[in-house]
């Protein structure tokens, strides 16, 4: 009995402590253990699920940027400087617009004029979509500064035809006070040839094939009749040569040269182009009885007759 009551003393202190130590150690440090490690579960779940509900809204803000940015690169308009030998097909097909050039001159219309074919060089177009209403009176400045600017144009190409005209109708002038229209150009459609894509039925000139931008001459010394638009003609200039033919320029890319001015042999009149009704670039050009269609006569028999030799 003494003997198990030893024994079992030692086991139920034993016990005893046991307890205390689970009792005092254990529980009171387990239950703040448990409390922290479930607040810091509760945080650490609450900006996981935080993070995952704001990614989206993230990925929207990204398109809506991306978005913005594309449209900014759509509808930003681009400035060309118009140059010798340019018509608005040519740079519409150039800088790829969509609408042609009938978009081009739509938006541009305010510095062009009333005439889709009489730009020059130096001439800014936009290329690209329409300025708003916000820049109306930017519109206005520049069709000011261009209207200006052809006035000045004019102006100095009147002064500079005048002031180069003897130098001009030297290096080119014939024995005969006559010349080509145009140098070292080959004949493409010849006169008279038959074909329903003349009004007349015929072919009223010749054609002289040349690139756009090829200097025009006058044949002989003259008067301009009239320089600008005409019709399916494009930029034409008519001249009345002092033996009382005329002769007749069309389908120009630009004009040097205006109604009444006085030109002498070999004088520039103009540049070649493809303005008007045509396939691409050349020089229409006509001999005629009077200033108007319908009176043609064989142009190259003409210059024949002058002493100019035509290929």
């Amino acid at each position: 009995m003494p003997a198990k009551g030893k024994h079992r003393r030692p086991k139920s202190q034993r016990f005893a402590r046991s307890i205390a130590v689970a009792g005092t150690g254990g529980a009171a440090l387990a239950l703040p253990l448990m409390g922290a490690t479930g607040a810091h579960a509760a945080t650490s779940q609450s900006v996981s699920e935080k993070a995952v509900q704001s990614l989206p809204v993230t990925q929207k803000s990204a398109e809506k940027a991306a978005a913005k940015k594309d449209a900014a690169k759509t509808s930003t308009v681009r400035t060309y400087s118009v140059r010798v030998g340019d018509y608005l097909s040519k740079i519409a097909d150039e800088q790829n617009v969509s609408g042609g050039w009938k978009k081009l001159y739509s938006d541009n219309r305010s510095a062009i004029g009333d005439d889709p074919s009489l730009i020059h060089p130096g001439l800014k177009l936009s290329i690209g979509k329409k300025a708003g209403t916000s820049t109306a009176k930017t519109e206005s400045s520049a069709s000011s500064s261009s209207s200006k600017a052809k006035k000045t144009a004019k102006a100095e190409s009147k002064s500079s035809s005048k002031s180069t005209a003897a130098t001009q109708s030297s290096a080119t002038t014939s024995s005969s006070g006559y010349t080509l229209p145009v140098t070292g150009a080959t004949i493409g459609t010849g006169y008279r040839v038959a074909g329903s894509m003349w009004s007349s039925g015929y072919h009223t000139g010749v054609d002289f094939v040349v690139p756009t931008g090829t200097s025009l001459k006058a044949v002989a010394a003259g008067t301009v009749v009239s320089a600008g638009w005409g019709g399916a003609y494009g930029n034409q200039v008519v001249i009345k040569l002092n033996d009382g033919y005329y002769a007749q320029y069309a389908h120009l890319s630009q004009l040097s040269v205006s109604a009444g001015q006085t030109v002498t042999e070999g004088q520039q009149i103009g540049l070649s182009g493809a303005t008007g009704n045509v396939t691409g670039p050349h020089l229409h050009f006509e001999i005629r009885t009077t200033p108007d269609y319908g009176s043609d006569v064989d142009p190259v028999a003409y210059l024949r007759s002058k002493g100019v030799a035509v290929g």
